[in-house]
């Protein structure tokens, strides 16, 4: 990938994408860093040797990809300013922003505006981020490339077939950490209180959802294959399912997404 990149916005999902992109050789040289915060700026400046200024316009004049990466509530406030550029340059502008709809990013950028709309999550901050894209009908194919490029420097990145599949990314993956985090809360609770130490009972819960996660990649088969697999008849493991089934979580993960789905459209109307 050869371009140069500007984030306006310097927080964890900006800096973990820009030390991303330079820890797989991306020319730091080649990134802009700009907010408000001039302590965030000297940091970063100093550990990834990114540009940074707290200039917006003049970060943007030479860019080929803007990533927008501040608050939904602030996003009208940055963009409609850099909207001269857009239009003059035609770079690719692409929102990490919750929310914020194509729509409103076409009547703040301009309607002929390329723009990608993303949506990562947290593990992007130790490079394991799994990341929905899409992309309005003024995105070449080159740009598609270089969004893509730019989220998978921190994990997967994956196009989606319209910007409605962005609510559906929202409530899978974008809050799905917190859903796994408050799994393993529960079994290292339950763990201690079973009578293991705190720290045998979180080492063990962590190195098993890391596991897990990891036999899932690298199995030729399906989940629900592999549950069955390590499922004995009449063991421990039958017992355990046979009780959260009982109790209906499977019905409590669909409605709980279909909240987070719900809700994610609620913000961007």
């Amino acid at each position: 990938m050869s371009a140069k990149i500007t984030f306006i916005g310097a927080g964890n999902m900006a800096t973990s994408l820009a030390g991303g992109l330079i820890a797989k050789g991306y020319p730091n040289t080649d990134i802009t860093m700009t907010d408000l915060n001039e302590d965030q700026l000297l940091h970063n400046r100093n550990t990834l040797g990114v540009k940074t200024t707290q200039d917006n316009t003049q970060a943007c004049n030479n860019a080929d990809v803007i990533v927008l990466a501040v608050k939904p509530q602030v996003m009208a406030k940055v963009a409609v300013p850099l909207k001269d550029i857009v239009a003059q340059r035609s770079p690719l502008v692409v929102s990490i922003a919750a929310g914020i709809t194509l729509s409103n990013l076409q009547q703040w950028l301009g309607n002929s505006a390329p723009i990608v709309r993303c949506m990562p999550n947290t593990p992007a901050l130790v490079q394991s981020a799994a990341s929905g894209l899409f992309a309005n009908q003024h995105v070449s194919d080159h740009q598609k490339a270089l969004a893509k490029d730019v989220m998978s420097a921190v994990g997967l990145a994956l196009w989606v077939e319209n910007e409605d599949q962005i609510d559906a990314v929202t409530a899978l993956s974008g809050s799905g950490p917190a859903y796994f985090l408050l799994v393993m809360q529960a079994m290292m609770e339950t763990g201690r209180s079973l009578g293991l130490p705190e720290s045998i009972a979180s080492q063990l819960t962590l190195q098993t959802a890391l596991g897990s996660a990891q036999l899932a990649l690298a199995s030729d088969v399906d989940v629900a294959e592999l549950r069955r697999r390590v499922t004995s008849p009449g063991g421990t493991t039958e017992r355990a399912i046979g009780i959260m089934q009982e109790k209906g979580l499977e019905g409590i993960f669909a409605d709980a997404l279909k909240g987070a789905y719900d809700r994610s459209k609620e913000l961007a109307s």
